[in-house]
């Protein structure tokens, strides 16, 4: 497959996993070694990645050598918070500029607020960071958040931890439609099909946590994202049939029979 390519970094892998919710690093790693992930989000006010001496590191589970971090804010209320994160976490990843902007408006649905995801993404992006950006499904938004500078735009699917899986397709295929930075579904997967849709309607990647650290066996749905991506981009690439309502077409063809 052509690979993702993200400010200006090529990936082979168009899944992008999370790192919370598992039980331990141990299975953290083994989960994201078998999803074939190259770019991992961290939660900084969740995640010790050094602030913490003393403490267990992902870092050590999942080396930066290897792995492409990206360090998110989920947590973040307000774009100054959003802000103040991101900035820490580029100090503690020695000036690391790649970021994963969410700004979240209601505690119960952590449905995006969209505002304040505009204000933060404008000072970042002026800050030098290379924005990836958590937001709605409204298309106007997400122009917005292009014309900003955002290096991708991470619509949602449903509701974050959800699994409903994509609930507005049309949406999703407007804002595919109109941008020209990768579009990436970022949350409500629930399992791989639902990963699978979001690659036939043409986005550039997905980004899943909940569905893959919330499963009874990580480690094999893990694996089982990994085909899923795969088999949608290559369906995606290939393109589909037409559709034929109420219309039968014979796999084998009617003239030209033997014997006929």
């Amino acid at each position: 497959m052509n690979p993702l390519v993200i400010a200006g970094k090529s990936y082979n892998s168009r899944l992008l996993v999370g790192t919370g919710k598992y039980k331990d690093f141990d299975e953290t790693r083994q989960a994201v070694e078998a999803s074939g992930a190259e770019i991992v989000t961290v939660a900084i006010r969740r995640t010790n990645i050094g602030q913490d001496p003393k403490q267990p590191s992902l870092l050590d589970a999942l080396p930066p050598s290897k792995f492409t971090y990206l360090p998110n804010t989920a947590g973040c209320y307000t774009a100054e918070d959003a802000i103040r994160t991101l900035r820490l976490a580029r100090e503690l990843l020695d000036g690391h500029d790649l970021v994963k902007l969410e700004v979240l408006g209601d505690p119960d649905t952590l449905y995006p607020n969209v505002v304040e995801t505009l204000k933060a993404a404008q000072v970042l992006v002026k800050d030098g960071f290379k924005v990836m950006v958590y937001t709605s499904d409204d298309p106007i938004i997400a122009r917005q958040l292009e014309e900003i500078g955002c290096v991708a735009v991470m619509p949602l699917a449903s509701l974050i931890g959800s699994g409903m899986g994509i609930l507005n397709p049309w949406n999703l295929s407007i804002i595919i439609d109109r941008l020209s930075v990768p579009v990436i579904v970022d949350a409500g997967v629930g399992t791989a099909s639902d990963a699978t849709i979001a690659m036939e309607l043409g986005c550039d990647a997905v980004l899943m946590n909940t569905a893959i650290a919330g499963a009874k066996d990580p480690v094999l749905m893990a694996s089982a994202m990994k085909k899923a991506v795969e088999a949608g981009r290559e369906a995606y690439l290939a393109g589909r049939m037409p559709k034929k309502v109420y219309q039968a077409s014979p796999s084998s063809p009617t003239r030209g029979l033997i014997g006929s």
